[in-house]
């Protein structure tokens, strides 16, 4: 009896450990709060084909766009998923330094960790070709007496924040404002608006025929070398526009390093790094402890503009 107890506990002690599995063992979902055909779709899309050859499960990017709400309909799909890696946010800046601060009791405190950023957008104002301004300076003086219509991802967002900050400082407004999913050189086309702030990417089919005014950033753009930044503009307005991937909190670190292993070596791959060349963005990997940092920084930044705009 003594013997048929003792092999009951050691086989009960075994149990919990066969009965966990090695993560991954089902489909990964990356969720990618926007439509498909921007960088960070596309470079997302590139993790997640690396991580099913890798790992041997499904994982495949969902594209959760959220209209005028922008990007935080689909990152509350995350953060009510569960922390155990199976759902990863590809999240721009916005969502972790804005999100909990717009009332949404999902992103409220932050439940999010970060896995590392890899992306920092070209991200542009433009206008069409036609426009009776080729710069920030001329678009100043043309709305002091005209309506100009800015099209943007979403008011809270921080290169819609730039942008009207940007507008304050060089002393005029937009007369009326509009959010999209998408802006592209037929969002241009079509009149619908004056003046986007999108990343260059979705307009580079076009770029012979927009005018860029200023990219938002600390560096040019190697694509458009001789427009500013709204940083030489103001350079109290400094921000960079970054992407990222996220996981719950609480997600086990074993499986955070698992992601992680994988999403490295895909951006500094040959086919990410000739993205960016193609592109005139920056891909690159930064780690965890230096996006947090980043996040307290920009946070700063996004305090400075709102009480700005706010006077």
């Amino acid at each position: 009896m003594k013997k048929l107890l003792a092999t009951a506990a050691a086989l009960a002690l075994t149990l919990p450990l066969a009965a966990q599995a090695e993560y991954p063992e089902k489909p990964v979902e990356f969720v990618v709060p926007w439509p498909p055909g921007d960088l960070e779709d596309v470079l997302t899309r590139m993790i997640a084909e690396d991580f099913q050859k890798t790992y041997g499960v499904p994982a495949a990017v969902v594209n959760k766009p959220g209209g005028g709400g922008g990007p935080f309909p689909g990152a509350v799909e995350v953060a009510n998923a569960d922390a155990d890696g199976y759902t990863i946010g590809s999240f721009i800046i916005a969502i972790p330094v804005v999100g909990p601060q717009i009332g949404i009791p999902e992103l409220n405190p932050d439940p999010f960790e970060p896995l590392g950023n890899f992306l920092t957008y070209p991200f542009v104002i433009a206008a069409s070709g036609d426009a009776p301004y080729d710069d920030m300076a001329g678009l100043a003086d043309y709305a002091k007496g005209n309506d100009v219509v800015l099209g943007h991802f979403g008011t809270p967002l921080v290169p819609t924040r730039v942008t009207m900050a940007l507008a304050k400082e060089m002393g005029f407004s937009y007369a009326a404002d509009a959010a999209f999913d998408t802006l592209d050189c037929n969002t241009l086309a079509s009149g619908d608006v004056d003046v986007i702030n999108t990343t260059l990417q979705l307009i580079l089919p076009c770029l012979d025929k927009v005018k860029v005014l200023a990219s938002i950033g600390a560096e040019r753009i190697a694509l458009t070398p001789d427009t500013p930044t709204v940083a030489e503009l103001a350079p109290t307005l400094d921000a960079a526009l970054w992407n990222g991937l996220f996981v719950r909190k609480g997600t086990p670190d074993d499986v955070r390093e698992k992601i992680i292993a994988v999403a490295r070596e895909t951006v500094m791959s040959e086919r990410a790094q000739k993205l960016a060349a193609e592109t005139g963005a920056l891909v690159y990997w930064q780690d965890a402890d230096a996006v947090k940092a980043q996040i307290a920084k920009d946070q700063e930044t996004l305090a400075r503009i709102s009480a700005m705009l706010d006077q």
